[in-house]
């Protein structure tokens, strides 16, 4: 049985040390020392908590062991765009450009042009940062577009590299 509580006792400070959410470590801390034979009182000062909590953690503990100490995500607010939505703005803007789909001057996507085109298609009003966090969310990422030149002779870059970096010197 002593060898069972101190195994217990090593996992919850190994699992205290890893765990990044504040809440959670909280509730960490709480079972260690209630395994390390501290009272429910002394528990309250030293993790400056409630007996409720106390005694919740507790029974969280003994039903589910470390994975009934978690913490259930909390509901946010509703998506403004189904997942067939998203999957079509994704899609369009993997393959086509902004010329294609009525923006005409433009041939790179911005958050700005995403945003227009998604009140225009669904009639669904977003700003621009909540635009990227759909991109971030659809795994696209933003970069700034680089030209390079079709007809660049690449001895003459190499030379004007080279000079460049010795100029840089000086």
């Amino acid at each position: 049985m002593e060898q069972e509580t101190q195994a217990k006792i090593e996992a919850l400070k190994v699992a205290e040390r890893v765990e990044n959410d504040r809440a959670k470590s909280k509730r960490l801390l709480i079972i260690r020392l209630r395994l390390e034979g501290y009272t429910v009182q002394q528990v309250m000062k030293i993790a400056d908590c409630s007996e409720k909590t106390v005694y919740n953690c507790q029974t969280k503990y003994d039903a589910g062991g470390l994975n009934g100490l978690t913490t259930k995500p909390k509901a946010g607010r509703d998506k403004k765009l189904t997942t067939e939505q998203e999957n079509m703005l994704y899609e369009t803007i993997k393959t086509k450009l902004p010329s294609e789909v009525g923006f005409a001057p433009f041939v790179n996507w911005t958050s700005s042009l995403a945003t227009k085109w998604i009140m225009q298609t669904f009639g669904v009003a977003f700003s621009e940062r909540g635009v990227r966090n759909i991109f971030e969310r659809l795994g696209l990422s933003y970069t700034r577009p680089t030209y390079t030149l079709k007809k660049a002779d690449p001895k003459k870059q190499a030379e004007f590299i080279n000079y460049f970096e010795k100029v840089k010197k000086t």
